[in-house]
């Protein structure tokens, strides 16, 4: 019997070391990076534990709280949501946050995790309920931002930070999909249309504008040419007048000269018996005088003995003849000279 309790007090006394022993162990806390620690002494808070190495008072001192300060990725759960028309999708959704103040997030929530969920799932369904189907997918940001502010109301009270949320996945049923390919293929047909129409009006309009300015480039043209033809006339002219008048004013100065006389008379005499040989012709139909073949007879009629040329000089005495008369008698520029016969 007495062997009995002592072996009996000897594994309570084991045990006893055994406990004071583990929470002696319990007491040493080597608290790793980006962790923190939350001590309650005698049930109530003591302390936060950073990253390093700490020594509790063992049976006083209890670490109730491991909270971690890294970023976390908080995957939300598919939930059925209500459009604004009436059209039910499923929306879930991913939030980023981190723990900033281990206390808070300890005491100011029972589950900081849990409850940014179920805050980010009930904003979704209010900011979708007041949208249509169409601003739903067009309005991702807005829906993630309207849940980040909700969330950020309660960062202080619950010790974390919510960096963003994004939406995953906006799935609508099987006929709501069909549906909305087909107002997708419509759409595309309607464009397509548009386009098509708006280049067949551009194509007209480009058309149209070659054309015309086809016309002016056209018009111009011709303008230019006419001008040019109207200045190369005018020059022709022009060459012609001075090239003339510079003949008569030689012919002019040859009759002054010595024997220039004769000369005249020579040619005159010549271009007169050229016009008698052509008058053999066939189509000409002339009348001939009797003494036709009387040589001497035709040559003194024309009277070439009386034609006298002379010059008269100007007032500036330039030399230049002014007329030639068959008398000898010059004639004058006056208003009251007659023009004088040649025969």
């Amino acid at each position: 019997m007495y062997d009995t309790i002592e072996l009996l007090s000897a594994s309570l006394l084991a045990i006893f070391a055994i406990y004071v022993a583990y929470h002696f162990l319990r007491a040493i806390r080597l608290v790793p990076q980006q962790e923190a620690q939350i001590v309650e002494r005698l049930g109530n808070y003591h302390k936060t534990l950073e990253a390093g190495f700490h020594a509790l008072i063992p049976f006083v001192d209890e670490v109730r709280y491991k909270q971690d300060l890294r970023e976390q990725a908080i995957p939300v759960q598919p939930q059925d949501c209500f459009t604004e028309d009436n059209v039910r999708v499923r929306v879930d959704g991913v939030i980023y946050l981190s723990v900033t103040d281990p206390v808070n997030a300890s005491y100011g929530v029972t589950d900081y995790r849990f409850a940014a969920i179920q805050l980010a799932q009930t904003t979704t369904r209010s900011v979708i309920g007041r949208m249509e189907l169409d601003t739903t997918f067009q309005e991702r940001a807005l829906i993630s931002s309207r849940v980040v502010d909700v969330l950020s109301e309660v960062e202080q009270a619950w010790g974390i930070k919510v960096h963003r949320y994004e939406i995953k996945n906006i799935d609508t049923p099987r006929t709501v999909q069909q549906a909305m390919e087909r107002q997708m293929t419509a759409e595309r047909e309607r464009r397509a249309t548009v386009a098509r129409s708006e280049g067949q009006q551009e194509s007209t309009i480009n058309d149209a504008e070659g054309e015309k300015q086809e016309l002016i480039n056209e018009s111009e043209g011709e303008r230019e040419k006419r001008i040019n033809e109207a200045e190369g006339r005018a020059e022709e002219i022009k060459a012609i007048a001075d090239a003339t008048a510079e003949a008569i004013e030689q012919v002019a100065r040859a009759v002054n000269s010595p024997g220039g006389e004769e000369a005249v008379k020579l040619q005159l005499a010549e271009q007169y018996l050229h016009a008698l040989a052509k008058l053999g012709r066939r189509e000409n139909q002339i009348l001939l005088p009797t003494n036709l073949t009387s040589y001497d007879h035709i040559i003194d009629g024309l009277a070439l003995d009386d034609f006298k040329v002379e010059a008269i000089t100007d007032a500036q005495g330039d030399g230049a003849p002014e007329s030639i008369s068959a008398d000898g008698d010059p004639s004058t520029d006056g208003p009251d000279s007659q023009p004088s016969q040649q025969s």
